[in-house]
């Protein structure tokens, strides 16, 4: 009898480790020596085939370093202070057996780790990442393949040279390092981002540099240039001169140098840093002449005179002319309040884009502005101010405000949502689930008594004008102005892709300039301030600069969170910043360069996937249940096994031809012929590959010989990054949307026996996930509710509808599919008495499906070109709804 008291002993005590390795030892032994065997440790949990010295190690226990950088990690990613720090590392040895070699005190603790020389080879080989993967097939994926790459590249070849040198961007914004909203505390970070670096790891939160803090407690303003000296001296030295780097991954030491491409801000920053006027009186003197014709057709044309002896002297002419081009001189230096300090960086003014408008405040602040404006509530555009404007330009006189006794009384506009509508938009974006890590809980914000929405964050925006905004406006308002914000979500939509078509931007900059006229035929003149027009900037800055989602705040304004969570001294902020910025840089290096080495624990990713040997794809994240199938059950999921492992495919054909040549009817007849291949394959694969052959993979063998009756059943599970439910767990998500493109046969009619393969897509609802038992391994299959192609399936105003509440007796043959097949999708519905459901596809997560990502492919669901354009622009418009209740006010 094997003695199990050491299980009873704690992880860092030596005979827990010695009866542990016994235990494997043992294990192994009456097995008879395999060269894997179930790890029965806490991570493998007798599920995953390990070597023997590997579950030794994977039982787990501390040595002196990964001891010390485990605890040293805990300090920094929790905000202890080096006090309490120091008091846990006086109390922790005497918990321990008394030959321990832990530290006691903080200042060891640092000592220690200062005497490990750390170099990466892996840092110096993903610097030279953009040099060998540059597309060629005229998309951009990366900012390597944009017109500002090219041309530092071009101009300026002898730093192009080295592939090391670095490509940096630079992002600045404020916060309030207390999250009281009520403090009027502005802290400014100045970070930089190294664009050599690969997609994933790019934007990444490790690989921001804190480059300065500028202190509060006000924002620096103007005077932000005085701050940023010292940044542009060592910018200035790194481009002259350079510095002295050893590089792990050659070998060699070389000279490191960089430049500055861009930077990157929301609009206030970027008059601070560009030096250009954003708002107050300068701005509004020098568009104080600008002529507006807002809502005006001017037919007039100005009559061009040629007549020279017009009896007015040339000389008169150069000098008004002259007067004129001082008069513009001055009013061009009036937009101006100072000479960025980027410029004394030599090559900053040879730049094509040198301040990058950020999409994420821009994209937020328009949506906003229309959802304030169709619903009358918080940022709306749409006032008794506004309509005084439409009175003051003399246009649109049905819209004009009407005083009706004490209130003023609001005439419906065009944009205006009637009582009925309200309810219905809200109660969609109410209703509406989206899948795990898509976006928060939008049903929280939305008030459907006041039919009001509030407190939405800016990803929340995000996700709206992206995807949900056109689906909830469905039916809702008049065909013009819908389609107009339709045509503006599809911008937004195309210009946020991963992938960007060179051709297809140049095209988005001319289509934004018309969907911003569609939208002044319909919306106020103040519904256009600065966020709107900014909006025709971004399609050339995509073009210049690259994917969006390189030069948009969002992961700088996650990593400012991380920042302000180091805050733990409200007297001294940013030396707490600095301090805790210092310390996790060094804990991040640390556990990165030694991980192979020492045991230290990193924060899982939540969606990955992990290699595993017993469950062929993906993994479990709920409790599984045995589950015995029946045998047509079991023949009909071992079939769809078969019919989509690549391993299997050259035995499809060569049964398909077996058939054909023994009977001729099948020769004819395709549908016949693959009603007898599916009946027959499972069988003659077994027979054809016998469980002792020595010619094929023990993989290929097992799956031709087929599962066990005895199947575990989950609820939930993640494969391709992507995590699953079924339908039956209530959740604030919806993970059990399923799309699978098929190959088909199909026919013109059902009396064409002439088949042809084609490419059909299913959309369903996962009802379970089944683990396969083939003995040695387990399979997972996906069994889902499938919408029927025939009349399960529409397209209405280019979204896809599905209804999700037929019959399944065409698919009661074959309901599984692969889990590695399975895609994402999300349905929002029609209303409660539809079954009807819009479906929506959700980007990808991350960078892990870039590499097979098709940019000819929409990843999300926006519906294609609205056959609005031609129709609409010739239609008269009425500015006044008949069928809609106005506002009093």
């Amino acid at each position: 009898m094997l003695d199990r008291d050491w299980l009873r002993l704690h992880r860092a005590h030596p005979e827990y480790e010695q009866g542990a390795w016994k235990f494997v030892q043992v294990v192994t032994k009456n097995l008879g020596y395999p060269e894997k065997i179930l790890c029965p440790c806490i991570d493998c949990r007798s599920v995953s085939h390990q070597f023997g010295s590997s579950c030794r190690r994977t039982f787990g226990f501390y040595n002196k370093l990964s001891a010390i950088a485990a605890l040293y990690r805990i300090k920094t990613n929790s905000g202890w202070s080096d006090k309490s720090f120091n008091e846990l590392l006086e109390i922790l040895p005497g918990m321990l057996p008394k030959d321990n070699v832990l530290l006691e005190s903080v200042y060891s603790v640092k000592k220690f780790l200062k005497t490990f020389d750390m170099g990466s080879e892996k840092m110096g080989e993903d610097l030279r990442w953009h040099f060998n993967n540059k597309s060629n097939d005229g998309k951009m994926r990366h900012p390597v393949d944009s017109v500002t790459w090219d041309l530092v590249d071009d101009k300026w070849q002898s730093f192009s040279a080295d592939p090391r040198n670095l490509r940096l961007g630079l992002a600045t914004d404020g916060f309030n390092p207390f999250s009281m909203l009520s403090s009027k505390y502005s802290c400014w970070p100045v970070m930089l981002v190294t664009y050599n670096l690969p997609p994933m790891l790019c934007m990444k939160k490790e690989n921001i540099m804190l480059t300065l803090l500028i202190p509060g407690p006000k924002q620096p303003g103007n005077d932000i240039d005085v701050y940023l000296q010292p940044l542009i001296e060592d910018l200035q030295h790194l481009w002259h001169n350079g510095v002295e780097v050893y590089d792990a991954f050659s070998k060699t030491v070389f000279n490191l140098r960089s430049i500055l491409l861009w930077t990157i801000n929301d609009f206030p920053a970027y008059g601070n840093l560009a030096g250009c006027c954003t708002k107050g009186r300068n701005i509004s003197v020098a568009l104080k002449d600008f002529p507006n014709d807002f809502g005006k057709c001017n037919s007039k044309k100005r009559k061009r005179n040629n007549n020279s002896n017009d009896g007015v002297d040339d000389d008169d002419d150069d000098d008004d002319a002259a007067a004129n081009d001082g008069a513009n001189d001055q009013d061009e230096l009036s937009r101006w309040k100072k000479r960025s300090i980027f410029f004394d960086l030599p090559y900053w003014e040879e730049l094509p884009l040198r301040h990058n408008l950020d999409v994420m405040h821009i994209e937020k602040n328009v949506c906003e502005s229309i959802i304030g404006t169709i619903l009358h509530s918080g940022k709306s555009k749409d006032g008794v101010n506004a309509r005084k404007d439409l009175q003051d330009m003399q246009i649109r006189k049905d819209l004009h405000p009407e005083l009706r006794g004490n209130r003023t009384y609001l005439p419906p506009a065009p944009w205006t949502f009637s009582r009925s509508e309200k309810k219905k938009f809200c109660k969609r974006l109410y209703d509406f689930k989206g899948p795990d890590g898509y976006c928060s809980n939008i049903g929280k914000c939305i008030s459907l008594e006041e039919c009001k929405i509030i407190g939405l964050k800016s990803h929340d925006y995000h996700v709206l004008m992206q995807q949900l905004l056109p689906v909830a406006l469905r039916g809702l308002l008049p065909k013009g102005p819908r389609n107009a914000i339709l045509r503006l979500c599809a911008f937004f939509n195309k210009l946020c892709q991963r992938v960007i078509d060179r051709e297809k931007i140049a095209v988005l900059e001319e289509e934004v300039i018309e969907t911003l006229c569609r939208l002044e035929r319909f919306f106020p003149p103040s519904f256009f301030d600065i966020m709107v027009h900014l909006t025709v900037h971004l399609g050339r800055e995509a073009r210049l600069c690259g994917p969006v989602h390189f030069r948009w705040m969002y992961p700088f304004e996650r990593y400012m969170k991380t920042l302000k969570d180091y805050v733990r001294n409200p007297a001294r902020p940013e030396g707490c910043i600095a301090k805790s910025y210092l310390a996790d840089e060094c804990m991040s290096f640390c556990s990165y360069f030694l991980k192979k080495s020492i045991q230290a624990e990193e924060k899982e990713v939540r969606n990955d996937d992990f290699a595993n040997e017993v469950i062929l794809e993906g993994h479990p994240i709920s409790e599984a249940t045995t589950i015995t199938l029946s045998d047509r059950e079991k023949n009909i999921a071992h079939l769809a096994v078969l019919m989509n492992t690549a391993e299997v495919d050259p035995y499809l054909d060569l049964h398909l031809e077996e058939l054909q040549e023994s009977n001729i009817r099948l020769n004819k007849d395709a549908t016949l012929l693959w009603k007898r291949h599916s009946e027959k394959f499972a069988e003659w694969i077994k027979n054809k590959i016998p469980i002792d052959s020595k010619n094929h993979s023990d993989r290929l063998k097992w799956i031709a010989y087929g599962p066990r009756n005895k199947a575990l059943s989950l609820t939930g599970y993640i494969v391709n990054g992507q995590r699953f439910h079924t339908k039956d767990i209530e959740r604030e998500t919806q993970n059990s949307g399923v799309t699978y493109d098929a190959t088909s046969m199909c026919r013109a009619s059902a009396k064409d026996n002439a088949q042809v393969a084609d490419l059909v897509t299913y959309y369903g609802i996962l009802t379970d996930i089944i683990l396969l038992d083939y003995h040695v391994f387990y399979v997972p299959v996906f069994k889902c509710h499938w919408a029927n192609k025939g009349n399960g399936v529409k397209i209405e105003d280019g979204f896809t509808l599905v209804n999700l509440h037929q019959s399944q007796v065409s698919f009661a043959r074959d309901p599984y599919i692969l889990a590695s097949q399975a895609k994402q999708v999300f349905y929002s519905r029609e209303d409660d008495s539809s079954n009807w459901y819009v479906v929506l596809k959700a980007p990808p997560r991350g960078f892990h499906e870039l590499e097979t990502y098709d940019g000819n492919i929409d990843a999300t669901s926006m519906p294609p070109e609205n056959d609005m354009d031609m129709d609409d622009a010739s239609e008269e418009v009425r500015y006044v709804r008949e069928d809609c209740e106005g506002i009093f006010v």
